[in-house]
């Protein structure tokens, strides 16, 4: 029913006199016209869907397998230059991470800790030090704190497993540090120990 129709109809209601049947039919045909011609405008409105990413690119798998080579350390690596500095003199963010929480520390090539945070001293408390958003702001507030030492180059060592892993390093990228090298010393035992009987609940 067109808003045209629903008019006349209207007027015409109008000269005859209206009983309370009438009035309600009129009433609630109205609404829900109304709510259909707001639905349409709504929709008229609205930009059409996207069918893509602007400046989204594909990329060849094979290609960056015939390049992986780059990727590994040779025998040459530690004397190889990084912004003018050569891989052994560049500094380490050691990441500590546990389920409860993300302990990174900064230290010189030669392993002398120089700057230390963690998310608890970030401010995280209780279960939230465990989380991925706590090892990302802990990264970025110590990162910014390594540029401030004139450290803008730097390798990240990673070691245990939760679910700050890969936030830390993103948080330590936001900072505006350059990553060259990520190492995982994350420690595998081959005969581990007997794991402890299941818990019951």
């Amino acid at each position: 029913m067109s808003l045209k129709t629903l008019f006349t109809a209207a007027v015409q209601t109008s000269r005859r006199p209206l009983n309370q049947k009438t009035w309600a039919n009129s009433f609630h045909t109205s609404s829900i016209v109304r709510k259909a011609e707001d639905r349409k405008e709504m929709l008229a409105s609205m930009p059409a869907k996207d069918e893509g990413t602007a400046g989204e690119k594909s990329i060849d798998i094979d290609t960056l397998l015939g390049k992986k080579e780059k990727f590994f350390p040779d025998a040459g690596l530690s004397n190889q230059l990084f912004n003018g500095l050569p891989f052994s003199d560049i500094p380490i963010a050691n990441i500590r991470v546990s389920p409860n929480n993300t302990i990174i520390v900064f230290t010189d090539s030669k392993g002398v800790p120089r700057l230390t945070h963690s998310c608890g001293v970030e401010g995280f408390k209780n279960a939230r030090k465990g989380t991925n958003i706590a090892a990302q702001a802990t990264a970025i507030t110590v990162g910014s704190k390594a540029l401030e030492l004139g450290w803008k180059t730097i390798r990240v060592k990673v070691k245990g497993l939760g679910p700050g892993r890969m936030s830390a390093i993103k948080g330590l990228q936001m900072s505006g540090l350059n990553i060259i090298s990520i190492t995982d010393n994350t420690p595998v035992s081959w005969n581990p120990p007997r794991a402890r009987k299941q818990r019951s609940l």
